[in-house]
């Protein structure tokens, strides 16, 4: 009785052991439901070529989009390689960020780690001089030292790329002409110093640089695109999560396409709205007159403008930075569920 007493208490165990394990197993493979949400890790920066991002995490529309059966768990990023980097580590669901770093990840992981699913703003970038440094054409930036925000990033590619095209020899070529890549805050304070001669920079620094640092603008770089039209900013998937969660990716992207038409509605409110969120996050607002000029040089827009992305990628690769091979970047969109968002708002489908 004693051994039949035995047998019958471990397999009670054994069959107890099971059901839990069965009803894990069942938890964690279920739909997401207001009583087992999914955790949306949405990554931005807090800055104007990131506007819908900003609004909507402050005024809550991403979350009333995705409803009881998702949260949003934003974090702040101050520059696309390190959301990259949360990205390949499992830590990033979906983001907002530069094309260049895009394009890096992509190449980096062989096609497989993301997808670009929506545009964000076109424009905002330029090349401002200061004022004493004796440019006023393109070869007076000979012997000059040229700043940009970070190695390889969206505006040190066509800082580079420009300056090539001008003919000179950059310094690492044998040239007289140097590109050196500074943190944007540590520009203004170059140029203050006037230790740089011009920095190639987003906004709103070349506002900033302008207004504050005695700085004038020598080209804004929609005078280099088409229709003045280049991607500045866009919206990033992981390729497993937008495997796994379409659903909530479309959500996302109902809200992202909301806030876009919003802003462009009422500009003056989405501005107040934006400088508030910054000067929360970053303990600094913009001017009035620093936000009003850069945000004239941007605009805040859905459509990827895919034709850039892809001169940004020939510059790279020729400059080096997407190694030995021209990468192929025919998955690196997919826009099937922007197209569906776009088509039930009856709007006009993006390419």
């Amino acid at each position: 009785m004693k051994n039949n007493s035995w047998v019958v208490q471990v397999g009670s165990i054994l069959l107890a052991a099971w059901v839990i394990a069965l009803t894990g197993c069942a938890s964690q493979s279920a739909a997401p439901s207001a009583s087992n949400p999914a955790i949306v890790r949405f990554g931005y920066f807090p800055n104007i070529t990131h506007a819908q991002a900003v609004i909507g995490i402050a005024d809550g529309t991403f979350a009333r989009a995705l409803g009881d059966s998702a949260k949003i768990d934003p974090k702040i990023f101050n520059a696309g390689p390190s959301a990259i980097e949360a990205l390949f580590a499992g830590q990033l669901d979906l983001t907002y960020i530069g094309p260049n770093p895009a394009l890096n990840g992509y190449v980096k992981s062989k096609g497989e780690a993301l997808r670009i699913v929506a545009g964000a703003t076109s424009g905002g970038a330029v090349l401002v001089v200061r004022s004493d440094a004796g440019i006023n054409s393109p070869a007076d930036f000979r012997g000059k030292k040229i700043a940009t925000p970070q190695l390889g990033n969206t505006q040190d590619v066509a800082a580079r790329a420009w300056l090539m095209n001008q003919g000179f020899k950059l310094k690492e070529q044998g040239g007289d002409t140097q590109v050196i890549p500074i943190a944007n805050p540590d520009i203004l304070t170059l140029f203050l110093k006037k230790e740089i001669h011009a920095a190639w920079v987003p906004e709103p620094w070349g506002a900033r640089l302008a207004r504050e640092a005695n700085g004038k603008i020598f080209l804004d770089e929609r005078a280099l695109w088409q229709d003045g039209k280049f991607v500045v900013a866009h919206i990033i998937v992981s390729t497993k999560f937008l495997k796994a969660q379409p659903d909530l990716v479309k959500k996302f992207l109902v809200a992202h396409v909301e806030l876009t038409q919003r802003i462009n509605g009422d500009p003056v409110a989405a501005k107040q709205k934006l400088n508030s969120e910054i000067e929360r996050l970053t303990g600094a607002a913009l001017s009035k007159d620093v936000l009003d000029d850069a945000w004239s040089r941007q605009n805040i827009t859905y459509d990827p403008i895919r034709a850039s992305l892809f001169g940004s990628a020939d510059a790279a690769f020729k400059l080096g930075f997407l190694g030995d091979t021209a990468p192929n970047l025919d998955e690196i969109y997919d826009l099937t569920l922007l197209n569906a968002v776009l088509k039930d708002k009856g709007l006009a489908a993006v390419q």
